[in-house]
């Protein structure tokens, strides 16, 4: 803890509010919210903490705090910078699930679609189905069923659907507004937990086509009536009054929360989301923040209401979403509410392992690379890495890993400009300087370790830039390679000395991926520039051929490798005249 936090922890003042805690670049790292911020804040610096919890606080250069009139108005305030700065140890719902509903379009002649997005169209949306293929097998029933319109555009003829009896071809058909108005009332039904009734009338209608020896239409019947059974009634009815719900359990576990959603449409438990993330505060705290960014990141539509653990804050909750919240105390909902509860800590249990080991190949083989090398973590690493075939077509490229994980985002591709063929030097003191001089320009992120792909050169190079030009301090490594073009040393220190890391080693490893990464990043960008060139520039230089006849010759040929084996004949054949068929033999004889 720095003399900067100290004077700031000694003046917290006694209310609700928000805190943003910093790094050493003035990066957002973590937001919080607090009843007391005094109290609050003070605890990250006080006693112990778990892995987790200590890896945070050891990061913290600084923090701010915006003071509140209340505390969900502080609960507000917590999502919305959430949002707005995206900290690396806050909840994140990264993976966000995009679950299909199933939509009625608000058109002259509607529609039924699946889509993942509910935008404010005046459609009639039902679900969400995180089951897609329930909700694929769901709207084939509704189009067997019911001939609403298929096409998206109306053309001009009736179309396969209006012979299969699956559209009534308003296309070439004048048919009455109040037809589609009562498909739509019994499509939104049937959605709403009232196929029963459907099913029944099908049943009639099948047993009155089996009278009338009209076999292929009862069979028809029979189909749907199967479709009904199998997609609308596999579930086990949970609840007896057909309330859309979602059911909130969560566990906690050595620095870790698993938090279990049970989604409950019609009275059905259909799905089950499970998310699983660090936890550095007090567990209702990062609950409630959790459930808060569900409705507001996730593309759900709310439901009735909600059911959550009885120590959780409803009240607050209620008033932030607008969404009725119920703590049940006993009968089925609280049966529901404990099975959640239930599975959030079997999977806990079971993940925890698997994360503890991700957790030591990434964050855990940054803070090893760290103490062999003896500087702060290196959470933030970019890499370098120079490719050309014979000095032609130079590129550099620079992958960038945070917390010992790529950040494909963050990636980026040099053409170089000003150095000399075969200097590689040369190349990486100008990507070096273009690089660093824009981090500074625009106020980016500076890496924590700076990793060139060869040996004591391209360090010597990239250390002159930063150091002499810019005034940069970052520490700088570099990798050798052995002669089977494998990750074989470390190297740092000025002058460069190896750095002894165990082959074994999970630091070791985390060398050999930024490695291989910033390799095959550049070698992929250097071949994409390369075929580029080879049919731009060889092409172009032949007198009389220009855009147009260059791509007729690649479309007949494939290559230029084949135009420059064809015969004259063969030119010809392509649609060039003899005289410029000529021209390309004798160019392509004096390269």
């Amino acid at each position: 803890m720095n003399d900067l936090i100290k004077q700031k922890l000694a003046i917290l003042p006694d209310q609700p509010g928000c805190y943003l805690m910093k790094d050493r670049q003035g990066t957002i790292i973590y937001v919080g919210k607090a009843k007391v911020l005094k109290n609050r804040v003070r605890s990250y610096f006080t006693g112990s903490h778990n892995g987790k919890t200590q890896r945070l606080v050891s990061e913290i250069e600084d923090f701010e705090y915006i003071v509140t009139s209340s505390n969900i108005e502080a609960f507000l305030l917590e999502l919305n910078l959430i949002k707005l700065h995206d900290p690396k140890y806050n909840i994140m719902l990264k993976d966000d699930k995009t679950y299909p509903y199933i939509k009625i379009t608000n058109e002259k002649y509607p529609r039924l679609l699946t889509v993942r997005k509910v935008k404010k169209d005046k459609g009639k949306y039902f679900g969400p189905y995180p089951n897609v293929g329930s909700a694929n097998e769901t709207k084939k029933l509704l189009d067997r069923i019911y001939p609403l319109r298929k096409c998206h555009t109306l053309p001009n003829r009736v179309c396969l659907y209006y012979h299969l009896g699956q559209c009534l071809a308003p296309c070439v058909k004048d048919i009455d507004k109040k037809i589609f108005e009562e498909m739509v009332q019994e499509i939104t039904n049937f959605l709403n937990g009232g196929y029963a009734e459907v099913k029944e009338e099908l049943q009639q209608k099948m047993l009155a086509a089996s009278e009338q020896l009209d076999f292929e239409r009862a069979k028809e019947y029979r189909d749907q009536i199967a479709h009904i059974e199998t997609v609308m009634e596999k579930q086990k009815i949970t609840t007896t009054d057909f309330t859309n719900r979602d059911v909130f359990g969560y566990a906690v576990d050595k620095g870790w929360m698993c938090v279990q959603v049970f989604f409950v449409r019609q009275g059905k438990l259909i799905e089950r989301d499970v998310s699983l993330f660090p936890s550095y505060g007090e567990p209702e705290e990062e609950f409630l923040t959790y459930v808060g960014q569900f409705y507001e990141k996730a593309d759900h539509i709310k439901p009735k209401e909600i059911l959550i653990p009885k120590e959780i804050d409803g009240e607050m909750l209620q008033q932030v979403l607008e969404i009725k919240v119920v703590k049940p105390q006993k009968g089925r909902k609280k049966e529901l509410l404990d099975l959640a509860s239930k599975n959030a800590q079997i999977a806990i249990t079971e993940k925890f392992q698997l994360i503890e080991r991700q957790e030591k190949r990434t964050i855990g083989a940054c803070e090893e690379l760290g103490n062999a090398m003896n500087i702060a973590t290196p959470l933030r690493i970019e890499a370098f890495d120079n490719s050309h075939i014979f000095g032609a077509d130079t590129v550099s490229a620079m992958v960038v890993f945070i917390d010992g994980k790529p950040s494909k985002k963050d990636y980026r591709k040099f053409k170089i400009q000003s150095a000399d063929a075969h200097d590689d030097y040369g190349a990486m003191r100008e990507v070096i300087r273009r690089r660093y001089s824009r981090v500074l320009k625009e106020g980016l992120p500076l890496p924590d370790l700076l990793v060139t792909d060869g040996g004591k050169g391209q360090m010597e190079v990239a250390r002159e830039i930063l150091e002499d030009e810019l005034g940069l301090d970052i520490p700088i490594a570099g990798l050798a390679k052995d002669d089977k073009h494998q990750t074989s040393q470390l190297l740092y220190g000025n002058p460069p000395e190896v750095i002894p890391l165990k082959r074994t080693s999970e630091a070791f490893y985390l060398l050999q991926r930024v490695q291989d990464e910033v390799h095959r990043f550049a070698i992929t960008f250097h071949r994409q520039l390369h075929e580029k060139n080879a049919i731009t520039s060889v092409l172009d230089e032949i007198p009389g051929v220009g855009p147009k006849r260059k791509q007729q010759l690649l479309k007949h040929f494939g290559s230029i490798k084949k135009i420059r084996e064809a015969t004259l004949e063969e030119l010809q054949d392509a649609g060039v005249s003899k005289k410029l068929a000529s021209a390309i033999i004798d160019f392509f004889l004096k390269k």
